[in-house]
């Protein structure tokens, strides 16, 4: 994928996780951008070649969630 194709997508996705973050985690725009920006799925989410990028908004709060409650992610298979 070109390069500037990934980060419109990035710039579209980040938001949409953060406001899953909020929803579900009850937390203010800040918090939930410090746990996203803090966490290994941030980290992976970066890497293109991950393909995390084509995961929903949803499935990556998932991930996230499961994250920061275990300290481990298990990366769907399409991923």
């Amino acid at each position: 994928m070109e390069s500037e194709k990934f980060v419109a997508i990035m710039w579209m996705l980040v938001p949409q996780v953060i406001g899953a973050i909020m929803e579900h985690k009850n937390v203010s725009s800040r918090d939930a951008i410090a746990l996203l920006y803090g966490s290994s799925l941030y980290e992976g989410l970066e890497e293109e070649e991950t393909k995390l990028w084509h995961l929903s908004a949803e499935t990556l709060y998932a991930l996230l969630d499961e994250e920061i409650t275990t300290g481990k992610i298990t990366y769907p298979e399409e991923a």
